[in-house]
C-alpha cells in the first residue's frame, strides 16, 4: 500500500516507449499516475471507488484551468450563521482540536459557492491538510496528543495547512490540450473502455495486516460528501465507515479477481503495478496475463514504502514490479 509518487520517474521510463494515446488509470488512489499520464500528453480516464481519491484527479487531471485565488479562499473560510456542525459534534476529541473541527464544518458549508473544479481543488487541499495534521497520516486511532513529537505539522492549525496545500495544488493545474474524465466506480462496473492502455494498481492482498483503505482513510471519505448517508461501523471509537467489499482483499478470491480483470481489459495494453509483498505471487499473475496477451514483460525496481509520517515510521523495502502485457 502507498502512493506511487516516489516511483513516478521509473514508471514514466517504462511507459514512455509504449505506443498509446489514451489511458485508463483504474485504481487512481492519490492520482499521481493519472497526473503523470496527463503530463505525457495522453487522454486520461481516472477512476477509483473511493470518492476522496477521485477528487485528487478532478482537481489536477480533469480540471485544466481553474485555480483558487485569495477571493475564493475568503469565501471558503467565511463564517456563516446556521451552518452545520456535524464534524464538531461527531468527532470532538478524536482527531482534531475543536477549532480545527469547526474550520472543517465551515469550509464544507461554503464549498457549493465554488465551481466544480475549484471545489475539487479545495477538497484535495482539505484532505492534504487533514493528513498533515494526523501524527501517523491515517485515521485509525484517536488521541490528539498521543503521538505528538513536536513536529511543525502537528502544531499549526488546520487552516494554515489548508492555505499551504492550496499553494501546492494551484501550480499543478495545466491544460495538455486533451479532454479527460474522472469516475468513481468499482473496476468491474466500468464500461469496457476503448482506451489504448490500462494501468492497474489494485489493492492487492498483503502478506500481513490488510489492504483496507477505508479503515485508514475513512475520515477523508466521509468528508468528501460530508458524511451524507454515512454507514458507520458500530462501536468504532474513531467513527469508522463500514468496509467496502473488494475481492482483492481475500486470498480465496484474489486470483480469480485478477483473472476477471485481465479478461475485462484484454483489448488494451495492460500495465499492472505490483509488489513482492503481495498475494498472489508474481509468477501466478504473469501466467494469468499470458492467457490473454502474447507479450508479457516484467520490469523491477526496489522501493522503500513509508507507512505514516512520524519519526518512528515503519519502512518496508519491497521489490516493485510493472508487468507490461501487450
Amino acid at each position: 500500500m502507498g502512493s506511487k509518487h516516489r516511483l513516478l520517474p521509473w514508471i514514466e521510463s517504462v511507459l514512455a516507449p509504449l505506443e498509446f494515446d489514451s489511458a485508463l488509470d483504474a485504481f487512481s488512489g492519490s492520482g499521481c499516475v493519472s497526473y503523470l499520464l496527463k503530463t505525457m500528453g495522453k487522454r486520461v480516464w481516472s477512476n477509483d471507488f473511493l470518492r476522496f481519491s477521485t477528487d485528487f484527479a478532478r482537481a489536477t487531471v480533469e480540471n485544466s484551468q481553474e485555480t483558487l485565488g485569495r477571493q475564493h479562499m475568503e469565501v471558503l473560510i467565511r463564517e456563516s450563521s446556521g451552518r452545520p456542525t456535524f464534524i464538531e459534534d461527531t468527532f470532538r476529541g478524536i482527531f482534531f482540536r475543536d477549532e480545527d473541527n469547526a474550520f472543517l464544518d465551515r469550509v464544507s458549508a461554503n464549498l457549493p459557492q465554488l465551481s466544480a473544479g475549484q471545489q475539487a481543488l479545495a477538497r484535495s487541499s482539505l484532505y492534504r491538510a487533514c493528513l498533515k495534521r494526523q501524527p501517523r497520516g491515517v485515521f485509525t486511532v484517536s488521541g490528539l496528543d498521543r503521538y505528538d513529537d513536536g513536529r511543525r505539522d502537528l502544531r499549526i492549525p488546520l487552516e494554515q495547512h489548508f492555505i499551504e496545500s492550496i499553494e501546492i495544488f494551484n501550480p499543478l493545474v495545466f491544460d495538455n490540450g486533451r479532454r479527460h474524465k474522472v469516475t468513481c466506480q468499482d473496476v468491474f462496473d466500468l464500461d469496457r473502455p476503448l482506451v489504448d492502455l490500462v494501468y492497474l494498481d489494485p489493492p492487492y492482498v498483503p502478506r500481513a495486516d490488510d489492504n483496507c483503505y477505508v479503515k485508514r482513510y475513512h475520515f477523508l471519505e466521509g468528508l468528501s460528501n460530508y458524511w451524507r448517508d454515512a454507514d458507520f461501523h458500530p462501536g468504532s471509537k474513531v467513527k469508522k465507515l463500514r468496509k467496502r467489499y473488494t475481492p482483492f482483499s481475500y486470498r480465496r478470491q484474489a486470483e480469480s479477481a485478477f483473472d476477471l480483470m485481465f479478461r475485462q481489459f484484454q483489448r488494451s495494453t495492460i500495465v499492472l503495478s505490483y509488489s513482492s509483498n503481495g498475494y498472489p505471487d508474481l509468477e501466478v499473475l504473469v501466467n494469468l496475463l499470458r492467457r490473454y496477451k502474447e507479450d508479457v514483460k516484467v520490469h523491477q525496481a526496489t522501493h522503500r514504502y513509508h507507512f505514516g509520517t512520524h519519526k518512528a515510521v515503519r519502512r518496508s523495502v519491497v521489490d516493485e514490479y510493472l508487468i507490461v502485457a501487450a
